[in-house]
């Protein structure tokens, strides 16, 4: 077993997947590629499963488990994030995989305004994207850029612990749900009386710890966390959709006030065809921003502000982004637009472009200059033009 993981994770795998009656898998490059030919069964699967769960007693209960989260790692092989569950009644095992070195803005080649994001002393700050579009390494590499830089306490709460961090400039408390406390819930209560200037949570899963992560972001502290939504717009709509109607009203007032960014994202496959590369939407909470969630009916607006803003505040959308990455050649035109949030705007303003760049080569290539009708020339050296 630890061949193949390593194997694949010498491949490049960022996640490995193991099924009974199936053979071994890796996500390599965002396509899922066999890895072995002999098909694994249900009893060597449940080996697999046994050898990863860390806690005796859930070994024990192990035919009583149906879904089960946990961490493990191998020295030379890596760490992964582990989730072991059931399917047609026998055990299906997915690893993620982590690295072992924190990753900065610089390698994730983020935007630098990130830079400036990360750095806002109170308010909620939300990485937002699909299962798989690297939200984790870019929350390790915003809580990099804290204390590394910074004089802070950050709390957070993650399930399992995925990325280790070190106490540099900051000192950094990593809480593991299930392990060192019982729920998100719980934990961020408690971590609110833990003296934090910056808390993490894993993903804002229900409306109860949303509401606790705004009371934080209310009291003075920076609160970073996740959620499974494609862009800026949607995480707005997604938060207040989680709450009652009868209180969606004070919740919008409440993000107005709290919401300092959102950074959504999507990972594409690079042109080379080696690795992917991320596309990012960054929304800024300006006044104008703020003045449209709290009015309500103009949320569809924001997609529009945020594009106007990219000089003024850095902010960017989904397609000037995409654009940007098309004309540096690390995503071929193709795949930008199958990702692009208004495809046939996308299209149009790329089709502009070209014709610009175009038109601006062929001014640049110098006219040939006329040459003068040589005639010929005499033995003397002399020389006559014709006529």
């Amino acid at each position: 077993m630890e061949k193949i993981i390593k194997a694949a994770v010498d491949r490049g795998a960022s996640d490995l997947h193991i099924k009974a009656g199936d053979v071994f898998r890796a996500r390599i490059d965002g396509r899922l590629v066999p890895l072995t030919k002999q098909a694994l069964s249900p009893e060597q699967t449940k080996a697999i499963a046994l050898r990863l769960i860390p806690n005796e007693e859930d070994r024990a209960r192990i035919d009583k488990l149906n879904d089960y989260d946990c961490s493990w790692g191998a020295p030379g092989i890596g760490r992964f994030r582990v989730n072991i569950l059931r399917q047609r009644s026998s055990f299906m095992i997915v690893m993620r995989v982590i690295p072992f070195e924190v990753p900065t803005f610089d390698k994730l080649k983020m935007p630098e305004v990130m830079r400036r994001v990360t750095e806002a002393e109170r308010g909620m700050i939300l990485v937002t994207g699909v299962t798989g579009s690297g939200k984790s390494s870019t929350m390790a590499a915003m809580s990099h850029h804290i204390y590394s830089s910074k004089n802070k306490h950050i709390v957070t709460l993650e399930n399992p612990i995925e990325f280790l961090h070190r106490d540099l400039q900051s000192s950094i408390t990593q809480r593991e749900i299930g392990v060192d406390t019982e729920s998100f819930r719980s934990g961020l209560r408690a971590a609110l009386r833990q003296d934090p200037d910056v808390i993490l949570i894993g993903e804002m899963r229900d409306a109860e710890t949303v509401d606790t992560g705004m009371k934080a972001a209310e009291t003075g502290h920076l609160l970073l966390s996740t959620l499974h939504t494609p862009d800026a717009q949607s995480t707005i709509l997604r938060i207040m959709a989680m709450f009652p109607p009868e209180e969606q009203e004070v919740v919008r007032v409440r993000l107005a006030e709290t919401l300092h960014g959102v950074v959504s994202q999507r990972l594409l496959p690079r042109a080379d065809g080696h690795g992917r590369v991320v596309a990012a939407e960054i929304m800024i909470v300006t006044a104008t921003i703020r003045d449209l969630i709290l009015e309500g009916d103009k949320i569809s607006e924001i997609r529009d502000y945020i594009a106007e803003g990219r000089e003024q505040y850095g902010m960017q959308t989904f397609d000037q982004h995409l654009g940007d990455l098309v004309q540096s050649g690390q995503v071929t035109f193709e795949v930008a637009l199958a990702a692009a949030t208004r495809p046939s705007d996308f299209q149009l303003k790329m089709q502009t472009f070209r014709r610009k760049s175009t038109i601006v080569k062929a001014a640049d290539i110098p006219s040939e200059p006329s040459k003068p009708d040589q005639g010929f020339q005499t033995g003397s050296g002399m020389e006559f033009l014709n006529g």
